[in-house]
């Protein structure tokens, strides 16, 4: 993986969440982390199974990036605070 970790903190102004909208997070690459430590902590923390986990290193190491999760903001927030907490960058959009 390629770069250096963002730590930034993702925040919308409440009127602008929508506990109806679907979020995603995504997975940026970086230089830091083994393919077997991101696979890891995808797999504990987004709940993939070994062969996604897999594909989201590939997609992110070939790509930039990777969708690996979509969910209500509150739960993506969630996630994106524990995947960054372990020292990988990520992003969210709607």
């Amino acid at each position: 993986m390629n770069g250096n970790p963002q730590y930034q903190e993702d925040t919308l102004a409440l009127e602008e969440v929508s506990e109806d909208s679907l979020y995603t997070l995504w997975l940026l690459n970086d230089d830091v982390h083994t393919f077997d430590y991101v696979i890891d902590v995808l797999m504990d923390i987004c709940e993939h199974t070994f062969e996604q986990a897999f594909q989201c290193a590939m997609i992110t190491h070939t790509n930039g990036k990777c969708d690996v999760y979509q969910s209500s903001y509150k739960v993506i927030l969630n996630k994106a605070r524990a995947l960054r907490s372990m020292g990988l960058s990520v992003d969210i959009t709607q």
